[in-house]
């Protein structure tokens, strides 16, 4: 059998390659220690990290943030470099880094319980939970920690800037609760099991009287009122659907119903 030998120039430029592949790696993983000269070295830091945090350069900005908080736990800055740290690992999005960002925040919050963006941080740690959320038809613990850290956040700083953006993610994590009960209610409605959709859509307008399709639940009920020739009963659902809508898959076929249950021209509905 013949032996191919590489020729020494190949195997210079391989390993000229390899050595700045090592290099690279090095100073990319280097800790970001300030210039010897700086007069404010942990303001360097913080600086340096929230620039790369800005620019997404997440383990950049996390080991000059780490640097400050290890070196310098008199900093000014040490407090924001700590909540840098947990924003760096909420950056990322992995499962992995998800868990540490809500460690981090949850350790802010112990330490610096006062500190004037504690209401940052309490936001932060329901939106770990919130951008972890799954499907109405799966596992919905992520969705239940949300609610419970955005209702808390809403709570305790009632007036912060934050809390437009906190109370729309709450609705949202509050539906993608709701949906699933929703859902089930409208499969039972569909397989004509109605005492069971009743008492999923009752039960589900008590726990969420907000839930956003909740014209749904109006629709819903009122058609199987309608199924069972009890009109009267009916009315109040889709009246609610109309007043409480202005746009929805199901207004104009309940404001048909209405104008016909009030005139006494209502044909029977379908079973």
């Amino acid at each position: 059998m013949a032996v191919v030998c590489a020729h020494p120039r190949m195997i210079a430029a391989r390993l000229c390659v390899f050595v700045v592949l090592v290099v690279v790696a090095a100073c990319s993983s280097a800790p970001k220690r300030p210039p010897s000269d700086t007069l404010e070295p942990d303001k360097f830091l913080f600086e340096n990290g929230s620039a790369a945090l800005n620019d997404r350069r997440w383990l950049a900005a996390r080991e000059y943030f780490r640097q400050l908080v290890d070196s310098y736990p008199q900093s000014p800055f040490r407090a924001d470099a700590k909540l840098g740290i947990a924003d760096t690992y909420l950056g990322e999005r992995t499962a992995e880094s998800t868990i540490l960002a809500v460690n981090e925040y949850r350790e802010f919050l112990s330490f610096y319980p006062t500190h004037e963006r504690a209401d940052y941080a309490q936001f932060k740690l329901g939106m770990t939970h919130f951008y972890q959320m799954r499907g109405p038809e799966r596992d919905q613990t992520e969705t239940q920690e949300a609610i419970t850290e955005l209702t808390t956040f809403l709570q305790r700083y009632p007036n912060s800037k934050l809390g437009p953006e906190a109370r729309t993610r709450l609705r949202e994590a509050r539906d993608r609760l709701s949906m699933h009960e929703y859902r089930v209610g409208v499969f039972y409605y569909r397989q004509r099991w109605y005492p069971g959709a009743i008492d999923r859509f009752n039960s589900l307008m008590k726990s969420d009287p907000e839930f956003t399709y909740r014209d749904g639940i109006f629709f819903y009920l009122a058609q199987i009122f309608l199924k069972a020739d009890r009109p009267a009963e009916a009315l109040p659902y889709l009246d609610r659907l109309v007043q409480e809508f202005e746009q929805s898959e199901f207004l104009e076929e309940a404001k048909k119903q209405i104008e016909q249950i009030k005139t006494g021209t209502l044909k029977e509905v379908k079973k």
